[in-house]
């Protein structure tokens, strides 16, 4: 199964990241091969839409769920419209939550935000 945490750096040593849509980069991680590939965040700068645009970089490395402290509600959207299932992170360990995920104990992240529209300069 792949996974998708946002992340601090781009190590497995990092921490989780608060934002999801505003995270520096994202941690793709196959929990079958063991392979973790980083992906920067080319939402970061938007404007606007950073949750959507993330979502979407999500949904196009085909994961089957992301592990995140918190989502906006567009994000979360497009994120459930694609089947992707979204768990809350437990702590800022990224392994502590891998282990959690294949061990059944992390819970369906409930705290979907109506999001920070408009914090950018208005």
């Amino acid at each position: 199964m792949k996974i998708a945490i946002p992340v601090d750096d781009k190590s497995m040593e990092t921490t989780v990241c608060q934002s999801f849509g505003r995270t520096p980069y994202y941690l793709i991680y196959d929990t079958e091969s063991k392979e973790p590939v980083f992906l920067d965040n080319s939402a970061i700068a938007s404007q606007g839409g950073a949750g959507i645009k993330a979502a979407q970089t999500i949904v196009d490395n085909k994961v089957s769920a992301l592990l995140t402290p918190r989502c906006g509600e567009n994000a979360a959207d497009v994120l459930k419209a694609a089947n992707i299932k979204l768990y809350k992170t437990l702590n800022a360990s990224i392994q502590d939550n891998i282990d959690a995920l294949k061990e059944g104990k992390l819970s369906p992240l409930q705290d979907i935000h109506p999001g920070f529209h408009g914090h950018g300069g208005k």
